[in-house]
């Protein structure tokens, strides 16, 4: 038996233990899914930064801690948590991301927003092909690949850049400072979708806003931190940056008082771009479990020197 501990808010518990113990039945494993394990007796625990559990030292046996967070900053700088930390890959939050993405990118590219605004005149401005309208997508892990992959598909031209090197087929990938400077260089879209990390915080910060082309747009639905908000407000004000989708901040909700709320050049989401659907992402807990039990590599192990 498979002693397994779920460590999220009661409300997680209400939509993912059913899927949870479809998944471990279907993959054949005999598992005890519990709350309440003690702690010296769980094997795995599956985990939400935002559960009670965040003293880990005593689960002396555990193998493996697989969180229902894509995330994993807020877990990283724990100290007790020694044993194998996997994040969130799941097909349904990827879904999601490439719809929500492509959606807005769409918005932008067909100047939808312009057509809504002129509904009492005729002013017939074509927008051009997909593929003039260059693209760039920083960072290209699991969702960032999925969304530029998308994106390609539909003929824009896509430019990746991610800190260490990458081979995507169709895709420009370009890597470290230089490469980041010519991945801004001719994007008229940019999507971030990068770590949070030290190394990726304020990304897009006065310097490299200045690197865009004129009026560029930019969409995050990654992590706040990704984006220096006074440089960005500043850049609208200028026109340097013509718009702005944000799902994720700094601080969520966002307070009542920033002043992206109701400005005329900013889209505030509420992080909605992408949810973990229980139903997939059992699956993917259920099958690092099955590896663990066979001593085959964890999916998606977070290397704690990197943060993701």
């Amino acid at each position: 038996m498979i002693n397994v501990q779920f460590a999220a808010l009661p409300e997680r518990w209400a939509s993912y233990e059913a899927p949870l113990r479809t998944a471990f039945q279907n993959a054949g494993l005999e598992v005890d899914l519990r709350l309440d394990h003690a702690p010296s007796e769980v094997d795995y625990v599956v985990y939400a930064p935002n559960s009670d559990l965040q003293d880990f030292s005593h689960h002396s046996r555990c193998k493996a801690v697989l969180s229902l967070w894509a995330g994993v900053e807020k877990i990283t700088g724990n100290s007790t948590l020694t044993m194998p930390l996997c994040r969130m890959v799941d097909p349904g939050l990827t879904a999601g991301m490439v719809e929500w993405v492509t959606g807005h990118v769409l918005r932008y590219h067909l100047d939808i927003d312009r057509s809504l605004a002129e509904q009492d005149r005729w002013n017939p401005i074509v927008p051009p092909l997909a593929r003039e309208r260059p693209i760039t997508m920083l960072g290209l892990g699991a969702l960032g690949t999925a969304c530029a992959q998308a994106l390609v598909g539909l003929g824009f031209p896509v430019t990746g850049w991610s800190r260490s090197a990458k081979d995507i087929p169709n895709i420009n990938c370009l890597h470290g400072e230089d490469g980041l400077k010519e991945a801004l260089r001719t994007a008229e879209i940019v999507i971030l979708l990068l770590p949070d990390t030290a190394a990726t915080e304020n990304t897009l910060d006065a310097e490299t806003l200045a690197m865009l082309p004129k009026g560029a747009r930019i969409i995050n639905p990654g992590r706040g931190p990704l984006v220096d908000d006074d440089a960005l407000l500043a850049a609208l004000e200028t026109g340097q940056i013509g718009h702005a989708t944000l799902d994720v901040f700094r601080v969520e909700p966002l307070p009542q008082d920033h002043p992206y709320w109701g400005h005329p050049n900013v889209t505030v989401t509420p992080h909605i771009a992408a949810e973990t659907r229980a139903s997939t992402a059992a699956e993917v807990i259920a099958e690092n479990l099955r590896r663990g039990e066979a001593g085959e590599p964890f999916l998606h192990q977070v290397d704690r020197q990197l943060g993701y």
